[in-house]
C-alpha cells in the first residue's frame, strides 16, 4: 500500500477487521501489516508441535562384551548390534577386561575390530577403540537416520497389517 500514516493504516485495519501487526521495527519507515494475528499464533504453534513430533531424539545403547566369548554368544551379541543400528540407535560396544585379562588389550581391540567389519554394511565406526581402565570403548553409528528407519518400520507394519487383513476371511 505504500507509506501511510499510523491513523490511516489503523482505520483501514478496523475496516477488514483485522490487526496491525509491524513486522520491521527498525526500518525507515517501520513496516507493517494486516493480518489475523490470532490466526498466525496458532498456525505458528501448529508448526512448532509439528516440527517437535517430527524431532528424532538420539539413543545410544550399549552391549557389553568380554575378550574370551563364546563364538555363539558372539553371534548373538551381534544380532543386538545390528537390530539397534538398523533401528536408527547408536551403539556403545564395551569389553570389560578382569584380572589377567587386561594384560592382552589386543584380545579386545580385535573382538572390535571383528565386530566393526561385521556390521559394516549397516553402521560406521564413530569412536575408534580406546582403553578406559578396564575397559575397552568404541561406538558404532547407524549409516541411515532415525527418521528413516522409523518410516520404513512403519511401512512393514502398514503392509503387514494390510496383509492379515486380505488374509482374514470375510463374515457373510
Amino acid at each position: 500500500m505504500g507509506i501511510v500514516k499510523i491513523e490511516e493504516a489503523l482505520r483501514l485495519a478496523g475496516e477488514v477487521d483485522l490487526d496491525l501487526v509491524e513486522v520491521a521495527p527498525m526500518a525507515n519507515p517501520p513496516v507493517c501489516k494486516l493480518m489475523d494475528y490470532g490466526k498466525y499464533k496458532y498456525e505458528a504453534a501448529l508448526k512448532a508441535r509439528e516440527a517437535r513430533k517430527n524431532q528424532v531424539n538420539t539413543v545410544i545403547k550399549e552391549i557389553k562384551l568380554r575378550p574370551k566369548i563364546d563364538p555363539h554368544d558372539y553371534g548373538t551379541k551381534k544380532g543386538h548390534v545390528e537390530r539397534f543400528l538398523n533401528a536408527g540407535d547408536k551403539v556403545k560396544v564395551t569389553i570389560m577386561f578382569r584380572g589377567r585379562e587386561q594384560s592382552r588389550p589386543e584380545l579386545g581391540f580385535r573382538l572390535l575390530q571383528r565386530l566393526a567389519e561385521d556390521v559394516a554394511d549397516i553402521g560406521f565406526v564413530e569412536s575408534a577403540p580406546k582403553q578406559d581402565g578396564r575397559n575397552m570403548i568404541m561406538v558404532l553409528g547407524p549409516t541411515k537416520k532415525k527418521a528413516d528407519a522409523k518410516a520404513q518400520q512403519r511401512r512393514a507394519r502398514d503392509a503387514a497389517a494390510q496383509n492379515t487383513e486380505e488374509a482374514a476371511p470375510t463374515g457373510s
